[in-house]
């Protein structure tokens, strides 16, 4: 059974002696990333900044490989646990190199003399971020990627049993979140590091975590595996989101529909009408879309942007029924897409529908 390097106890947190949530109780587990998500301003960094001691706690406790915190003196505490968070570090005249020198000081002497095993493990940590080519280059001159991998090195310099970090992806492009959070997760799996994090990015939180911590309010408001967490539904409600909607079958978010008398009719399937849904909606025209299966990769995104979806059950032959409505809405439209180039025995109707539409293929670029 894996052990918990971190867990709280009763914890309350707040700013001076005003709590802002209570009864806070965290496990975090060896060779698991726990993942704080909720609102902005909901308290997801207050609790991280109380478990490093940034804060001071208003009432409980937290445990670090069994051991109350309160105890711990900081150089026993850096043995332990490592911290990156979202403040930008801006050290004076140091290279890449030193910076994550930086992470062996628990381990120095009061002059801070590296040995030759600190400046192995030094080497080491920047390998892990691959950022050999980065060492002898000057912190302040990076990009923010790299000064991101640095300051990971940094953490994982310091051996810690646990990597605590506020929104690591904070100013990154998509290309250097990846690769930070893929650098975090091998670590989690090599080591059995233990990881307590908060992020922003929910389709990377839903991917990456082994368990979710909802903050929302004054409270803990939900805890579980990604799939319990992550449904449509519960992410709208902790969220408070009235315009567009989530969706939990792909991770992602949509604006919300045009409102009006579909003057669209497009023929969809297999993803192909994706970009041609999101292309009218923001063009402003309203569209129907049709006629999809329900366990269609893209019947998620039709249903959050059409004016109008006309679907089938899933794994059904398209029935005679569904089709005629969808005749009587394309009919009523001005103009009608055909997304699809080949049409399967389940999607005969479709094809039917692409021929009684005259559609004319060009017709597309008019919306482009």
């Amino acid at each position: 059974m894996k052990k918990d390097y971190i867990y709280t106890e009763n914890m309350t947190v707040g700013y001076g002696k005003t709590p802002l949530i209570r009864q806070i109780h965290l496990h975090v587990k060896q060779g698991e990333i726990v993942t704080l998500i909720g609102p902005n301003g909901a308290g997801k960094s207050t609790i991280l900044k109380s478990i490093i001691k940034q804060l001071d706690l208003l009432e409980g406790a937290v445990y670090l490989d069994g051991t109350c915190m309160k105890k711990m003196s900081e150089r026993e505490t850096a043995k332990k646990m490592s911290v990156m968070m979202t403040e930008r570090v801006r050290p004076e005249l140091m290279t890449c190199e030193d910076v994550v020198a930086a992470g062996r000081y628990p381990y120095t002497g009061p002059l801070g003399i590296l040995t030759s095993r600190d400046r192995e493990k030094i080497q080491e940590a920047i390998s892990l971020v691959h950022g050999e080519d980065l060492a002898l280059k000057d912190f302040s001159e990076i990009s923010d990627g790299q000064r991101q991998r640095i300051l990971l090195a940094r953490a994982i310099c310091q051996e810690p049993e646990v990597i605590v970090l506020d929104e690591p992806t904070s100013f990154l492009d998509i290309r250097h979140k990846l690769e930070l959070l893929t650098i975090l997760k091998n670590l989690v799996r090599e080591k059995q590091v233990a990881v307590l994090m908060s992020l922003h990015e929910l389709d990377l939180a839903e991917k990456l975590s082994d368990y979710i911590v909802c903050v929302k309010g004054d409270a803990i408001e939900q805890c579980g595996p990604p799939e319990e967490i992550f449904t449509t539904d519960y992410i709208g409600k902790l969220y408070g989101i009235t315009k567009g909607s989530y969706h939990a079958e792909l991770g992602y978010l949509e604006m919300e529909p045009v409102i009006g008398p579909p003057q669209v009719f497009v023929i969809g399937g297999g993803g192909a009408g994706i970009p041609v849904y999101r292309r009218l909606q923001r063009k402003g025209i309203p569209f129907a879309a049709g006629i999809l299966h329900e366990n269609d990769i893209e019947y998620a995104v039709a249903k959050a942007l059409a004016v109008k979806v006309i679907s089938e059950q899933p794994f059904e032959l398209i029935k005679e029924e569904t089709y005629k409505e969808a005749e009587k809405i394309m009919d009523s439209c001005s103009q009608v897409i055909c997304c699809l180039k080949e049409f399967g025995t389940m999607n005969e109707k479709n094809r039917q529908l692409a021929e009684r539409g005259k559609v004319n293929m060009e017709e597309e670029e008019k919306y482009e």
